[in-house]
């Protein structure tokens, strides 16, 4: 009989502060548990009692890279409670905020934490030394996704223009007309890069997810639509805690989520590709055909290229909606008067995947009870069975090229443990 466990203390080149344990038992795999152990910031509990109108600023500090989503779930949220649409120029100001934030943190995530797995290299320092252009692409993305976000959200990092109803000032269309060249070369370096991803050299995996992500009746997804799967799942978004639970799990502080009387699931660039293909603008179409990007993107490792081509098309979406912008009447909608108290619940999709809130309110505009379901929270199960694949499949080799195998499988999710980097000590336990 023999038993090995592999601890890693730390996981690095990820955002926020996380441990991996595997044991081995007997040449097969006995438990997975992905360890989220930063403590606990009761956001939740924070948000009780606060006036709902705080809410889309509070949240934004649960996460540095995805303040945006943080923003809009919270805003859509207590307008759904309030009994509040928000459309035309506002809507599409807030889909171009949305696309600000997906260039940054995709760009973040391709070439500072995830590319130097594929070259050999142990961070974007040292991968910068031999491919400095590569680098230089990734920064100048992140520098046009955040010029984005400094415009409509008043500053790059935790933005202070958004409110419930809107925005507190809209920019008029000399104010945005600057971005258009900056995104047009941030087009062109987004191909550059889907083309330098595509060239990375890919394990031959295949995993057998579910997709979860939402779909509108036109647009590719970021603030609206049903919540759908590749199994079949089509539900409005009011139904999210019909289909989907939390579970608690001892080893970590995080909640991990689950399909009720089903299994782990995926959201993400994976799903929202596979389930919105049919949505992506024409450039961004004929992107994807250059590369001859399978419909259906199941190894998870290719997801840095399909990342690629989101930022493509978040480059490609902003210049649309700035070259159509028509500046709104007023900066913001006032809710319709009577409100006697009602829940609100709102889904969008960050980076990472669907992120949902859910607010309950109290008639003077108090939030009674608040719930956030981040994405990694979601995808959390479905990493550890990606890592107890990788594991199988490379159960005979040497501790440290385990360790890094599963380090790997991990960051080819992005996943967020603050909202879940540092690296790696590897304790191995043989019996």
């Amino acid at each position: 009989m023999s038993e090995r466990t592999i601890h890693l203390d730390y996981l690095a080149r990820v955002e926020g502060e996380g441990a991996l344990k595997v044991r081995v038992h007997d040449g097969a795999v006995e438990d997975v548990e992905l360890a989220i152990w930063e403590p606990p910031r009761f956001f939740e509990a924070l948000l009780r009692g606060r006036a709902c109108r705080e809410a889309p600023d509070i949240t934004a500090r649960i996460c540095g890279i995805c303040p945006v989503a943080y923003q809009m779930s919270a805003c859509h949220a207590v307008e759904r409670a309030l009994g509040l649409t928000v459309t035309g120029p506002l809507r599409d100001l807030r889909r171009l905020l949305y696309c600000g934030e997906w260039i940054e943190s995709h760009a973040l995530h391709i070439y500072l934490l995830h590319a130097p797995d594929f070259l050999g290299y142990p961070d974007a320092i040292h991968l910068a030394k031999d491919h400095p252009e590569a680098v230089a692409t990734g920064l100048a993305l992140k520098k046009a996704g955040n010029a984005i976000v400094a415009q409509l959200g008043g500053r790059e990092i935790h933005p202070v223009n958004v409110r419930v109803g809107g925005f507190y000032c809209a920019p008029s269309r000399d104010e945005l007309a600057p971005l258009v060249p900056v995104l047009e070369a941030a087009f062109e370096s987004a191909e550059r890069t889907a083309h330098f991803a595509a060239d990375l050299p890919f394990p031959k995996v295949e995993e057998d997810y579910e997709f979860v992500a939402l779909r509108g009746p036109e647009e590719y997804p970021m603030n609206e639509g049903e919540v759908v799967s590749s199994r079949g799942l089509r539900i409005p978004q009011e139904r999210y805690d019909e289909e989907f639970e939390e579970v608690q799990v001892p080893y970590s502080h995080a909640l991990q989520s689950r399909r009720r009387g089903g299994g782990p699931y995926l959201v993400g660039p994976l799903a929202r590709y596979a389930l919105n293909r049919d949505r992506l603008l024409p450039r961004t179409q004929r992107l994807v055909a250059d590369l001859g990007l399978e419909p259906v993107v199941r190894n998870p490792y290719r997801s840095i290229l399909v990342r690629s081509v989101e930022v493509a098309y978040a480059c490609e979406e902003a210049l649309r909606l700035i070259r159509a912008y028509t500046p709104p009447a007023a900066a913001w909608v006032e809710p319709p008067e009577g409100f006697a108290g009602g829940i609100g619940r709102a889904l969008t999709e960050a980076p990472r995947g669907i992120l949902y809130h859910r607010y309950d309110i109290a008639p003077d505009g108090g939030i009674r009870e608040a719930k956030i379901v981040a994405p990694t929270s979601q995808n959390q199960s479905r990493i550890e069975e990606d890592v107890r694949h990788v594991v199988t499949a490379q159960i005979d080799r040497p501790e440290a090229e385990l360790a890094e195998a599963c380090e790997r499988a991990i960051r080819n999710h992005d996943p967020c443990i603050s909202c879940a980097t540092h690296f790696l000590k590897l304790e191995v336990d043989r019996g």
